[in-house]
């Protein structure tokens, strides 16, 4: 697999959105959107359930999901944003069309042959690496892309340099530079405006 890149092309992501929804991949389209506003890992997506993200007695989405990381045990609270809840929505309404059941211990994102077993995270990788081929995105394109997106548009975005190491739980940031491929991009600018 090698080292994931974000995507980062604001276009590209739309072109992504509109691939998974123009096939009718409804459960591909949220897992990607969740995927790039919540800076989770794959491993921590796929294993969200409903009553993560959904209050069951008040009828409606929660503002925050509150997960302990696989990968660091740390315990972690992440803000819901509107494309992240409009996303699972709209799932939820598909699943409901589907009549695939819908309970607080189900998992979000369903494996096709499973009643209650999440999507495999092999699977989850050839779907998002199948759509960036089709789509032509360039880099080496997985399932950790959309977590380096996350980072890379919030710092261009001008969110705090301590803020998105936090968020990332790295030692620095030039360790995040790094993985969000954001150092390179600032040594080809340079060799671009150098036209002498």
């Amino acid at each position: 697999m090698g080292t994931m890149s974000p995507i980062k092309d604001r276009k590209k992501l739309d072109a992504m959105k509109k691939y998974f929804l123009g096939r009718s991949e409804i459960r591909n389209y949220a897992l990607f959107c969740v995927g790039i506003n919540t800076a989770l890992r794959i491993s921590d997506i796929l294993n969200l359930k409903w009553k993560d993200v959904y209050d069951f007695n008040g009828r409606r989405f929660k503002k925050h999901l509150e997960i302990r990381e696989r990968k660091t045990r740390k315990r972690n609270e992440i803000f819901l944003n509107k494309e992240a809840v409009c996303a699972l929505e709209r799932l939820m309404k598909y699943y409901r069309a589907e009549n695939v059941h819908i309970d607080s211990e189900n998992y979000i994102f369903l494996g096709k042959k499973s009643v209650n077993k999440p999507l495999s995270r092999s699977q989850a990788y050839r779907i998002i690496k199948g759509a960036s081929l089709v789509l032509n995105i360039d880099g080496n394109i997985g399932c950790h892309s959309l977590r380096k997106t996350f980072g890379y548009f919030a710092a261009r975005g001008g969110v705090s340099q301590v803020l998105i190491t936090n968020i990332f739980n790295h030692s620095s940031f030039a360790i995040t530079k790094r993985y969000l491929g954001i150092e390179q991009d600032e040594r080809d600018r340079v060799f671009m405006k150098l036209a002498l």
